[in-house]
């Protein structure tokens, strides 16, 4: 009786773990929803006003005159650091999400560090915060307000700061490592170049269907000058905002993912258990029988 019990009590504590999971993946999926429509609402904007800035500096270039921003232009000066900034999560229980992210950020970082640069880690999410203070490694800077929620607001300050480091010479890039959105069935970790903005320009421009040549020529109101002081930071802050909301669809793919497949196996193992609870059950009472026959028997 005392195994039976036993294996009642286990396979009530599996079913209770099964609900919570069930209900975990459940918000998963609500949260999902909402996350994929930002990420696929912005991404045509973050893409086109990339091909907006290559187009228009190759348009001016064209015209003879010239197109000068501390943002665009490689540096000559270097200080040798590169800003590597990690995106994470703050809660766990979402599958190999942070595992794969933080994989490919030590690549990035060891690569950076074979170039002979100083690679300056900024971590986003407590999972990641967690890690490299596991590894003793220092952290230039953490964030754990902006979650599975991003606020443009909250990111903005954060690529205003990436600039004005930039354009002060503190740093010479900025490396942003974390879950690419590629589509619901696929996610894969993934290290772009925002910082300087004419590798991201250059990127989107030779995509397929994309003109690798400006053709047209602009008339400027304001002047080109007026207008790009503006039109660039503005797309450094989309491109880091679309980094973080695809970051948070995908990992609410990978939580759904993972908790779906808990509360499979959670129905598996209470299956199982009641199987094992009806044979214990069984032997006990095929062992009362034989031992109330037993008796019948002795008195006789």
């Amino acid at each position: 009786m005392a195994k039976a019990r036993v294996i009642i009590k286990r396979r009530k504590a599996v079913r209770n773990i099964k609900k919570i999971t069930k209900v975990m993946q459940m918000i998963a999926s609500s949260r999902y929803v909402k996350a994929l429509r930002r990420a696929t609402g912005t991404k045509p904007y973050v893409k086109k006003i990339g091909e907006l800035i290559a187009s228009v500096s190759q348009s001016v270039k064209a015209s003879g005159a010239e197109v000068d921003h501390p943002l665009l232009r490689e540096r000559t000066s270097k200080s040798g650091k590169t800003a590597v900034l990690v995106v994470t999560s703050n809660r766990g229980l979402a599958g190999g999400y942070n595992g794969g992210v933080l994989r490919l950020a030590m690549v990035t970082i060891r690569d950076l560090e074979a170039q002979g640069k100083t690679p300056l880690v900024y971590v986003s999410g407590k999972k990641g915060i967690a890690y490299f203070k596991f590894l003793r490694r220092d952290m230039a800077g953490t964030y754990t307000n902006i979650g599975d929620n991003p606020k443009y607001q909250d990111v903005e300050v954060l690529a205003e700061q990436f600039m004005k480091d930039y354009t002060d010479g503190k740093i010479d890039g900025l490396k942003v490592v974390y879950q690419r959105f590629i589509s619901a069935g696929q996610q894969k970790p993934g290290a772009v170049d925002i910082l300087p903005l004419s590798s991201l320009a250059a990127e989107t421009v030779t995509k397929e269907g994309a003109p690798k040549a400006a053709t047209t020529l602009y008339d400027f109101s304001p002047e080109p000058t007026l207008l790009l002081k503006e039109l660039i930071p503005a797309a450094v802050k989309a491109s880091l905002f679309q980094a973080f909301i695809e970051a948070a669809v995908s990992e609410q793919i990978a939580r759904m993912v993972a908790m779906k497949a808990a509360t499979d196996n959670a129905d598996k193992m209470g299956k199982q258990l009641t199987q094992e609870y009806n044979r214990a059950r069984q032997s006990q009472i095929t062992s009362e029988l034989s031992e109330l026959m037993g008796g019948v028997e002795a008195l006789k």
